[in-house]
């Protein structure tokens, strides 16, 4: 009996209970489509967050303030004012393999234009900023160094601050007040959206720092006008960031007189290393979920061992029969394994129709990211069919031992 004589007659045997069939199949649907959705579920967060990885900008590093105690209290970071410009100029100076280095601080403010006004984050920084970042200027240009020295009232503005002030005019050469200081709007920087901590990115006003400091955020630093809030470091090739990191710890230590075994008063942090950590939580937590879904396939592959095995017993007889007429025993175990891989295929198919509705809905109810990789369902169908054979497997083995003539015997 050739192959495909063998899925005819499969075919033919799942249509006389159809009802059997689908119920049998159950197990194999829900299991392909809970394995799709949660496979989506997780490719979608990893990409969102390589898009993040992407926005911050290739080979980062964020020194920060360390943080200020009071009995026993301690405020978190950036609560001391351990951060100046020199320390910056020392990195750019002392430290190689560096692209950028850009300080700056930051705060929140209302910004008016005209009857329109917008609550957004105010960055006074360097040129070198977007360097770092790799963030470019959509219209318009940067501000230079010349006019951070001069402490120029100039501003760059994120994407979405040109939409809320501006809508659709040209916001180049308008003016926008910043606590009542009127700034120059010189170019809108490009698009970054969203951060690795959801914030929108484009919500945002660089202005020089020179600015920033004697203009709307000075009063904050009395005690020490040439503070900063932050420094971005960008450094030249990735093979380097772990020796960079441990260069710019010493030298900061030696910069703040620090003793030995003093705790740092600053914080020097791998950015892309963060946000690839979350990424591989992530993809862990995706495979222990398709796992878990995979179990229902199990499940199924076992209710399809029942099956079979009820098969066998009700077509007892066929079986004696084909076997007393030269069917070799291979053809019988052939049929009843392909039976089963018939089953849990129809069943891959029907589960990966169920799981690529289920991904759009989900999508669309809760606005998740959901991505649909090629291995998603290849995987789960492959996986199908290995639990076919395997749990068919028994039930053939046992119709093809049975003797001829105890099975013509039997009622």
């Amino acid at each position: 009996m050739n192959f495909s004589e063998s899925i005819r007659i499969a075919l033919r045997n799942l249509r006389v209970n159809v009802l059997r069939s689908v119920l049998t199949m159950l197990g194999i649907i829900i299991g392909v489509a809970a394995v799709i959705t949660m496979m989506a579920l997780g490719t979608g967060a990893r990409t969102e967050i390589v898009a993040q990885l992407r926005s911050l900008g290739a080979n980062l590093l964020l020194v920060n303030p360390g943080s200020q105690s009071a009995g026993g209290v301690r405020f978190g970071a950036r609560t001391r004012h351990t951060l100046t410009e020199e320390d910056a100029a020392a990195i750019a100076a002392e430290i190689p393999f560096l692209d950028a280095v850009a300080p700056g601080v930051e705060g929140r403010a209302q910004v008016v234009r005209g009857n329109a006004n917008w609550a957004t984050s105010i960055v006074g920084t360097v040129p070198d900023h977007l360097v770092a970042r790799e963030w470019d200027v959509a219209v318009g240009r940067a501000f230079t160094l010349e006019e951070v020295d001069s402490a120029a009232k100039v501003a760059l503005i994120g994407a979405t601050v040109a939409e809320k002030l501006f809508e659709d005019a040209d916001p180049l050469g308008q003016l926008a007040r910043i606590h009542d200081v009127p700034f120059t709007i010189v170019g809108v920087l490009g698009t970054k959206g969203q951060s690795a901590y959801d914030t929108d990115q484009d919500d945002v006003i660089f202005v020089p720092l020179s600015t920033a400091k004697l203009r709307l955020t000075g009063t904050a630093r009395s005690v020490n006008r040439r503070s900063v809030e932050f420094i971005y470091v960008k450094v030249t090739q990735e093979e380097a960031i772990a020796g960079v990191k441990d260069e710019i710890e010493r030298l900061l230590r030696q910069r703040h007189g620090l003793p030995p075994r003093a705790p740092d008063d600053f914080e020097v942090r791998d950015l892309a290393a963060a946000v690839a950590a979350r990424e591989q939580a992530t993809r862990t937590f995706t495979l222990f979920f398709a796992s878990v879904a995979s179990l229902s396939l199990v499940v199924g592959g076992i209710s399809i061992m029942n099956i079979m095995l009820v098969s066998v017993t009700e077509r007892t007889r066929e079986i004696g029969l084909r076997l007393a007429m030269g069917a070799r025993r291979r053809d019988i175990r052939s049929q009843f394994l392909i039976e089963a891989v018939t089953l849990c295929l129809f069943g891959a198919v029907a589960g990966t129709v169920l799981g690529f509705l289920s991904v759009l809905i989900l999508g669309k109810a809760t606005g998740w990211a959901m991505v649909i990789s090629p291995e998603g369902p290849l995987l789960a169908v492959a996986y199908a069919a290995a639990v076919g054979i395997f749990f068919g497997f028994f039930p053939a083995y046992k119709a093809s031992r049975l003797h001829p003539i105890e099975a013509l015997r039997s009622d």
